[in-house]
């Protein structure tokens, strides 16, 4: 199930955010982005807890994917397909018609779920990503 993020899910999320990330949002930046009107935080559950979820900013008729992240013991089991593409069509409904991301160059794994379902490299942001420093592939579906 796939539904929208609220206060009672963000010390699951911040947990799944902490094991994923070497910069990990905080609980209070998640309630803040929540709690604000052009933003859209999705998570999915299974068996009855929260496995991951997908932030993004709406701006416009373009969104920025902040963050996508699945618990370690969740990961291969497609949930970060089924909350990308819902978020897209949620976009889609809401009149967006361009979607933009980073990633690190390195996690391979997610460049190819972005290359799947439509993301086309546009750039490179270097020194992006702190902790370990690295460089970001920017991506673009239009």
């Amino acid at each position: 199930m796939i539904r929208a993020m609220q206060l009672e899910d963000l010390d699951r999320v911040v947990s799944i955010e902490q094991e994923n990330f070497s910069r990990p949002w905080s609980y209070q930046g998640f309630a803040d982005a929540i709690a604000r009107e052009q933003t859209m935080f999705l998570v999915c559950e299974s068996d009855g807890q929260v496995a991951g979820y997908i932030g993004a900013y709406l701006i416009g008729t373009e969104m920025e994917i902040t963050n996508v992240s699945v618990a370690k013991t969740q990961q291969g089991r497609g949930f970060g397909k089924a909350l990308l593409l819902e978020c897209l069509s949620c976009g889609k409904a809401k009149g967006i018609e361009a979607v933009t991301l980073e990633v690190r160059v390195s996690n391979k794994r997610a460049i190819a779920l972005y290359h799947l379902v439509g993301f086309e490299d546009a750039g490179v942001r270097p020194g992006f990503y702190e902790a370990p420093k690295e460089d970001a592939l920017i991506m673009w579906k239009r």
